[in-house]
């Protein structure tokens, strides 16, 4: 099956090894966590802080030292973002793109890829809806999506 939104299929890119142990982490998981908190508190994204655990500390994989997710080490110390990570994103390059065409406005393609964004923003956000994560009238807005961006 090919992907949705490029013209290519979904088998290619690298596959994670089957054992996660990494024999050369010598952190003990109170300290991991104690460094997932310390960078949540800097105001650090989920998803950038495995990105720092594994290029700044040598830690490959959250879960194997810990036996938590970065997200659930966060809604422990109720340090959760409001928002999910991925829809914030969407929304972000929403404004960006919405700002973009404000200046440029005969840029067909912008204006394409402002569509496909704005598509996934709302397949993503009905999805959050039915998990209960998202309130049932929320509604995707530019106005609302430039408040919540501060761009």
């Amino acid at each position: 099956m090919a992907r949705m939104y490029s013209r290519r299929k979904g088998k290619s890119g690298s596959h994670k090894p089957m054992e996660k142990k990494a024999l050369w982490v010598t952190y003990k998981p109170s300290e991991v966590e104690d460094i997932i908190v310390k960078l949540a508190k800097k105001g650090v994204p989920a998803n950038r802080i495995g990105l720092q655990l594994r290029d700044e500390y040598g830690i490959p994989y959250v879960r194997s030292a810990v036996n938590k997710k970065v997200s659930s080490i966060l809604k422990e110390h109720s340090l959760a973002p409001s928002m999910p990570d991925d829809l914030y994103s969407l929304l972000k390059k929403s404004v960006s793109l919405h700002n973009h065409m404000a200046k440029n406005k005969r840029d067909y393609t912008s204006k394409r890829g402002l569509e496909i964004t704005e598509s996934k923003i709302r397949k993503i956000a009905k999805y959050y809806k039915q998990q209960k994560i998202l309130p049932q009238d929320w509604r995707y807005d530019i106005d609302m999506a430039r408040l919540l961006v501060k761009q």
